[in-house]
């Protein structure tokens, strides 16, 4: 590989870093219930965190003005707005970090002649992402200033599955300049099978991000059974139906228990085939990644589950769906028609 292209790589591989970070830290920022502390949205001179005593007041008493306080944190002092305030900070000041790391290093390759027309289209593809992210995370903000003491759990997944798509299309595009397509012929049902697969993950992450805006993994915490139940009561009693698939704290724990016990089968069936069908080591290799990846992920979900989500667990449970959904993409790679590093 080109010294140049390595150097790409190594940009896109920093950018994938700081989304995995910008996805940890708003998994802090919704545990702590920090993410309504900062009540406004202004890109460049929200830089600046409160600078004095003045400062501070001023930014409290705009947090005073929306029911997250009025309703839960009302008996919070300046030193309690504090702690909250700067896990949302943090979030954000990262956000605006990740926009710099993309842009300037972009502006500096294009310059020197790095990137063709396609690589160029797939670049601005990134930015768009990154700004419909940035967005969509002010909408999911806004949710919560006028009626809600949270943001909306809708919007909640929506914001986070678009940072996961951001995340994999920049390893994917980092993928592909470190490799290249070289020809190798692969199992069509394989293919689809892990294609399958990775459609589940993704529903799966968004069914984390609905139980997590629903608290609804502080209820039923034990495991197998809900209640002592395998399918428990009140799974459908909102109106319309459809709505329990979203609204409904049951039904949306029992989809989220589902769907991982669904991708847990697949992913040892998947391995399974890799046993016995004959293929390059390197989708062996990285079948049996995503299969690691799943059982730690499924681990870290009981252990959240049955401590009524801790925060350290719950945190380590958002990083391990980053994994898994990262080794995903590896073997959607690995396994495209007909290539395959070597």
């Amino acid at each position: 590989m080109k010294p140049a292209n390595r150097q790409v790589v190594l940009w896109l591989l920093c950018g994938c870093f700081l989304i995995f970070s910008m996805v940890i830290i708003g998994g802090i920022t919704r545990l702590t219930g920090s993410g309504l502390s900062i009540t406004e949205w202004k890109p460049i001179v929200g830089i600046i965190p409160p600078l004095n005593d003045i400062d501070w007041e001023i930014a409290f008493e705009k947090y005073k003005q929306i029911p997250q306080f009025r309703k839960i944190n009302y008996d919070y002092k300046i030193d309690d707005f504090k702690s909250i305030f700067w896990w949302e900070y943090f979030h954000r000041l990262l956000g605006r970090i990740i926009g710099i790391v993309f842009i300037i290093p972009f502006i500096w390759f294009y310059l020197k002649g790095n990137f063709d027309k396609r690589i160029i289209k797939k670049m601005i593809f990134l930015f768009l992402l990154g700004a419909l992210q940035g967005i969509i995370g002010w909408l999911m903000v806004e949710s919560g200033l006028s009626e809600r003491t949270n943001v909306s759990h809708i919007r909640l997944a929506l914001h986070l599955i678009t940072a996961f798509i951001t995340f994999g299309f920049t390893f994917y595009f980092a993928l592909e300049i470190q490799y290249g397509e070289t020809k190798l012929q692969t199992i069509k049902s394989l293919n689809r099978l892990i294609k399958i697969l990775f459609i589940t993950v993704i529903i799966q992450i968004i069914y984390g991000a609905f139980v997590a805006g629903l608290h609804a993994g502080k209820i039923y915490n034990t495991f197998p059974l809900m209640n002592g139940k395998l399918i428990p009561d009140g799974m459908l009693f909102l109106k319309p139906t459809i709505i329990n698939f979203f609204d409904n704290h049951t039904l949306v724990q029992f989809i989220h228990r589902f769907l991982a016990g669904t991708i847990v089968i697949l992913s040892f069936f998947l391995f399974y085939l890799s046993r016995i069908n004959k293929m390059n080591s390197v989708q062996k290799k990285g079948i049996l990644y995503f299969l690691c990846a799943v059982f730690l992920q499924f681990i870290l979900g009981i252990f959240t589950l049955l401590t009524s989500v801790e925060i350290k667990l719950a945190v380590l449970h958002q990083a391990g769906a980053l994994i898994l959904f990262s080794t995903g993409v590896y073997l959607l790679f690995i396994f495209r028609k007909n290539s395959i590093p070597q």
